[in-house]
């Protein structure tokens, strides 16, 4: 029976257990089932679940000051958490760069877009609004988030609502928009930009986004080298600002502070939000390199843009705390380790014939499912395969995220492995083995 409460859930037509309690890697049910959460509840839990020093750290800052809004006050727990952020970004954000607190992913790509278009407009340049990115991408729920989103589906149902700024071919190799193979396509994915700033659209163009690894949309597509150097210098060349969005990929998720660091690529701006936190308190941000911040400096002088409950006290506090227990713990250091151990628990899983590709870095893996694997062709669409993937492995106890549209944003279909950097080795025999159980289940029905 679907769930029935006060609360508006995300599926009416589905039933949600109730989480009482995390320890790990583990949620507890109030029944008292237990969830391996394989999946850091959408990649956001990255120290895992149940750390008590967090909710002392929360607490002792709540009962200082809770509150103080950013037009009156700053504090203390979000200027530390800003040095310190800034300490960890490529070099371009260190001497002079700001950062910018909002309660999560989709607030920090809404601030960037009007970062970007207001960074134009102190440069003089008022002819430039669009904030360009690529088909089958997603940058978050709000409608400016929506409008640089180019996922088919996420888009459709709100197409009247949301501006069409330009989408340019998604950097997917497993599934390439030009039918190409790597190095002999040259990069044409990334050239792609450069085709579309063509005439009126590079006069307009403010910034271009993308996730250096895709996420949920792509099931962590990595991309092949020099995409993001070549991206880079197409920004450039164009006079257009650099969006890196690791909401997903930042804070260690990929074996570096920031996935845009594989590649010694500096953005003009990066987007954190999910694990900054580590979930335990609604948190993003947009570093803002040296060179955003010193066109307002030298203008105007002030953004035109502004939440409530931008740099919060505790949630910043919350920030702090998470980054001394990933310090502490050594947990960076631990994720490239713990990813080799997931892929080579899934040997079995990636020969099954079909598993077209397991793929990711660090803590962020994807695994894709296709209906013939010589020709990777996917399933029909409504055969919903990454739900019953993940119903399957609900069954076995371990938590998984299911995605569809990875080939052209209505089939492909592939679930998100994003485990906390904690998972321990027989964790990660245990998701291969539900993995295993669940394809068995699925595909032989």
């Amino acid at each position: 029976m679907p769930t029935s409460s006060g609360l508006f859930p995300r599926n009416f037509k589905k039933t949600f257990p109730i989480a009482t309690r995390g320890e790990g890697c583990w949620i507890i049910a109030d029944d008292g089932r237990r969830f391996l959460d394989a999946s850091g509840q959408a990649a956001v839990v990255s120290i895992g679940h149940g750390v008590p020093e967090i909710g002392r750290a929360m607490a002792g800052q709540s009962s200082q000051i809770a509150f103080a809004h950013t037009s009156q006050f700053h504090t203390t727990a979000a200027e530390t958490l800003a040095s310190r952020l800034l300490a960890m970004a490529p070099p371009n954000f260190r001497n002079g760069g700001r950062v910018y607190f909002t309660s999560g992913g989709s607030e920090a790509t809404e601030t960037a877009i009007k970062l970007a278009r207001q960074f134009h407009l102190e440069c003089g340049q008022k002819d430039r609004y669009r904030v360009l990115s690529r088909r089958q991408s997603y940058h978050g729920s709000t409608l400016g988030a929506m409008t640089v989103s180019g996922n088919v589906a996420r888009r459709a149902p709100y197409e009247p609502l949301i501006s069409e700024w330009g989408h340019i071919a998604p950097c997917f190799c497993y599934h390439c928009p030009f039918d190409k193979t790597f190095p002999q396509c040259e990069l044409a994915c990334a050239d792609d930009l450069q085709a579309h700033l063509g005439g009126q659209a590079r006069d307009q163009a403010a910034a271009f986004i993308f996730e250096p690894v895709v996420g949920a949309t792509l099931g962590s597509a990595v991309p092949p080298e020099g995409y993001a150097a070549r991206i880079t210098e197409i920004c450039r060349k164009n006079g257009i600002l650099l969006i890196a969005d690791e909401i997903m990929t930042g804070m260690g998720r990929t074996g570096k502070p920031f996935a845009v660091q594989h590649w010694s690529v500096e953005p003009d701006m990066i987007l954190v939000g999910k694990g900054i936190a580590s979930g335990y308190a609604p948190l993003g941000a947009v570093l803002a390199s040296a060179r955003v911040v010193e066109a307002f400096e030298r203008g105007s002088g002030g953004f035109l843009h502004g939440f409530t409950y931008q740099a919060h006290p505790v949630s910043t506090a919350a920030g702090n705390a998470v980054l001394d227990y990933l310090e502490a713990h050594k947990l960076f250091d631990r994720v490239n380790a713990a990813g080799q151990e997931l892929r080579c628990a899934l040997p079995l899983l990636q020969s099954h014939p079909n598993v077209g590709e397991v793929r990711g870095l660090g803590l962020l893996l994807g695994v894709e499912f296709v209906k013939n694997k010589a020709t990777r062709q996917p399933f029909p669409r409504e055969q919903n395969i990454a739900e019953k993937i993940r119903q399957a492995c609900l069954e076995e106890g371990v938590l998984t995220y299911p995605t569809q549209g990875c080939v052209d944003g209505l089939r492909g279909d592939h679930i998100l492995l994003a485990p906390p950097f904690t998972i321990s080795t027989a964790e990660c025999s245990l998701i291969a083995r539900a993995l295993l159980a669940a394809a068995a289940r699925v595909f032989s029905s």
